[in-house]
């Protein structure tokens, strides 16, 4: 089955390019690698070229996901995998993937979903390291998707795609990691009504960024909508505010993390408010509930 490395970069719609760029790079923290005119903006959060990409759209929210697997071989044999589940998986022309400054690659969409996978194995390393300015982030966390098809979807990401379940509450929302990616969740699931956008997640290195982050947002007027608090399932120390498209972004603080093999089986938890906060925050109404998904209004194939 197909082996992942992490999660590796999300592709956002954003309304207003230089608002939503200025944001990204001066209040999240993200370094900016370049910017295409009348295209897209690339930033990073490691040595990888790009963990967040801003396109221009009228239609804010979600573009795409992209996922590295371990390396060329399981492209291959991912590419083959889901050629044969019917997903017509489509290879990037060498334009693209250069813009992407990636090696081969490939995208389908999930039918269940509607969000548009991106696979690669090879994406270009920076000369220098990620350089820290407001915030230590340490990585790209996950990301949330709402969907209507929900035990459909959860079926797909684990049958087809090879997510495993960490934790989840019944029939609500599930929480799923890139095997054999370690961290507790990579990607996570949420019954709605609506295909919508829920939220990505930023890891940071310490508590400190938390409370700082909570500071900084105040003082430049960004609208906080749940935290600090502490998740049940994870164990992370969470702020999410939102951004200028009040798309909802996450820092988190700690993760619990899984073993390849002998990994504890995942638990169904209680569908209690104090499960996704032990504080006994109450979230605003805004968090995590704007976002659109490309392609949820189509099942055309990309």
């Amino acid at each position: 089955m197909i082996r992942y490395q992490k999660l590796g970069y999300v592709a956002l719609n954003v309304s207003d390019m230089d608002k939503s760029c200025t944001f990204y790079e001066k209040i999240v923290g993200l370094q900016l690698v370049e910017r295409v005119k009348d295209g897209p903006a690339f930033f990073r959060c490691s040595r990888d070229h790009h963990n967040l990409v801003l396109y221009p759209s009228e239609r804010p929210g979600l573009k795409r996901v992209g996922l590295e697997v371990e390396n060329p071989e399981a492209l291959e044999q991912a590419f083959e995998h889901f050629t044969k589940a019917g997903l017509n998986p489509k290879e990037l022309n060498k334009n693209e993937q250069k813009m992407l400054a990636q090696g081969k690659t490939f995208r389908f969409k999930d039918p269940n979903s509607c969000i548009t996978f991106e696979f690669y194995s090879d994406i270009t390393q920076m000369a220098t390291e990620y350089k820290h300015t407001v915030t230590k982030i340490a990585r790209l966390g996950h990301v949330v998707v709402k969907v209507p098809e929900f035990e459909k979807t959860i079926k797909f990401l684990k049958e087809v795609m090879n997510f495993k379940t960490s934790d989840y509450l019944s029939e609500s929302i599930e929480f799923l990691r890139v095997f054999p990616n370690s961290y507790h969740h990579s990607f996570a699931v949420a019954r709605a009504a609506e295909h919508q956008f829920h939220h990505v997640n930023f890891m940071v290195t310490d508590i400190d960024d938390i409370g700082i982050a909570r500071n900084r947002m105040i003082n430049n007027g960004v609208t906080i909508t749940n935290g600090p608090g502490r998740h049940q399932p994870s164990g992370s120390i969470f702020l999410y505010y939102l951004d200028p498209d009040e798309l909802t972004i996450e820092y988190s603080f700690g993760m619990e993390e899984f073993p390849e093999e002998g990994a504890r089986k995942a638990k169904m938890l209680e569908r209690n408010r104090l499960t996704l906060d032990l504080w006994g925050g109450k979230p605003d109404p805004r968090n995590c509930a704007f976002g659109y998904i490309e392609g949820a209004e189509s099942k055309v194939q990309v």
